[in-house]
C-alpha cells in the first residue's frame, strides 16, 4: 500500500458513531495526534436503507469543517468512520460516505468498519489478538492480520452472553426465583429488584412491553456486582459470565504464542467480582495470550485506522462485512 500523496502534512478524519451518539477527531496523517473533537449525544438513526447516511454527513460534514478551520487549508486525506450496525446496516454508508467525502475534502482513502473493528484498533492497534467489547452487548473479535475471527454478539435473545444484559437478566431470574420460594433465589437481589422496579409481580409487565429491553436488562447489572461480596448467588451469577466472555475470547483467539488480548467498555468497570473469575478463565483457556490494558477507545481506533490509510502502513485485513476501504487504499 502506497503513502498517500500529501499525507505527511495532511489531516484524517476518525469517526466513532453508536447508540449513545456520536464522536468525531481530526488528527495528523503522519503522527496520529489528534487535533481537535467533536462529540454529538444525538445517535445516528436507522431507516430503511440501514444507518442514514444523510444524517450522519449532517454532523460529520460541519463538525469537520469547524475542526480544520483553525489548521490553515491542510488537506484531509483520509477517514475512518467506525458504526454500530455497519455489518449488516451499513448499506447506505457504504454507498453514500466514499463520494461525500471525496465530495468535500477531497479525500480518497476511506475505512468503513464496524465499531468491533475500531474498538480493536483502538484497543490493540495493528496487533494479533482479540478484544474482547461488553456493555450492555458483548462481542469478541480477533485477527492473526490474515483475516478476523468473531465469537458471540448476536443480541440479548440468541447471545451476549455474559454481557450487561445477560447479568442483569439472570439477577432479575434469580431475584423472581427468590419471591416464588423456588431454589436458586436470592433475597438480596430480590430487595435491589422491588426497590428499582416496584412490587415483583409487576415485573414481567414493566419489563416485556420495552423496546429497550437490553438496556432495561442491562441496568440490573450493577445491582448484581453490588451484591456479589456478600450474596453467593450473585457472585456465581458473576463467575458464570465470565465464564462465557472467556469461552467467546478462545473463540475469536488466533492460535499460537505472542497473541494479546484486550478487555474494553463499561461492563469491565463491575469490579474484581467479574474480573477475577474472568481472568483466571482466560488463563485457562488461551494459556499463551497474554492480557493487557487496551490502548484506546474506538473513537482512538477510528483515528488509527485513518492514519494508517493516509500513511501506506494499514496491516488489519479487509473484510466485506466488518472493514472495508475505499479509493487508493483498496489498490
Amino acid at each position: 500500500m502506497n503513502e498517500s500523496p500529501g499525507s505527511r502534512d495532511g489531516l484524517v478524519v476518525g469517526v466513532d458513531s453508536g447508540g449513545s451518539g456520536l464522536r468525531v477527531h481530526l488528527a495528523e496523517a503522519a503522527s496520529g495526534l489528534v487535533l481537535g473533537r467533536h462529540v454529538s449525544d444525538e445517535p445516528v438513526p436507522t431507516g430503511p436503507g440501514g444507518i442514514s447516511a444523510r444524517h450522519l454527513l449532517t454532523q460529520v460534514l460541519p463538525a469537520v469543517r469547524a475542526l480544520t478551520a483553525p489548521h490553515g487549508g491542510r488537506p484531509v486525506v483520509a477517514a475512518a468512520v467506525g458504526a454500530a450496525g455497519m455489518a449488516t446496516l451499513g448499506n447506505e454508508l457504504r454507498a453514500e460516505l466514499p463520494g461525500a467525502f471525496a465530495e468535500a475534502w477531497g479525500a480518497r482513502r476511506l475505512a468503513l468498519a464496524a465499531d468491533a473493528v475500531t474498538a480493536y484498533a483502538g484497543a490493540l492497534g495493528q496487533r494479533p489478538g482479540v478484544v474482547v467489547a461488553g456493555g450492555t452487548g458483548m462481542i469478541a473479535l480477533g485477527t492473526d492480520l490474515t483475516s478476523w475471527r468473531r465469537a458471540d454478539g448476536w443480541g440479548h435473545l440468541l447471545g451476549d452472553c455474559g454481557s450487561g444484559a445477560w447479568i442483569g437478566r439472570a439477577g432479575l431470574e434469580a431475584a423472581m426465583r427468590a419471591y416464588d420460594g423456588r431454589r436458586g433465589g436470592s433475597a438480596a437481589l430480590l430487595a435491589r429488584a422491588e426497590e428499582l422496579f416496584g412490587p415483583a409481580p409487576g415485573l414481567p409487565g414493566a419489563l416485556y412491553p420495552r423496546t429497550d429491553r437490553p438496556a432495561v436488562l442491562a441496568s440490573f447489572a450493577p445491582e448484581v456486582g453490588r451484591c456479589a461480596p456478600a450474596d453467593p448467588v450473585a457472585a456465581d451469577i458473576l463467575a458464570r459470565a465470565a465464564g462465557h466472555i472467556a469461552d467467546a475470547a478462545e473463540a475469536a483467539c488466533p492460535t499460537g504464542p505472542g497473541a494479546l488480548v484486550a478487555l474494553t467498555g463499561g461492563l469491565f468497570k463491575m469490579g474484581d467480582g467479574l474480573l477475577v473469575p474472568l481472568r483466571a478463565g482466560l488463563a485457562e483457556r488461551i494459556p499463551c495470550a497474554r492480557t493487557v490494558d487496551p490502548a484506546g477507545d474506538p473513537a482512538a481506533g477510528a483515528v488509527a485506522l485513518a492514519a494508517a490509510l493516509a500513511t501506506g502502513t494499514l496491516r488489519l485485513p479487509e473484510d466485506p462485512s466488518l472493514l472495508r476501504l475505499f479509493g487508493a487504499s483498496a489498490a
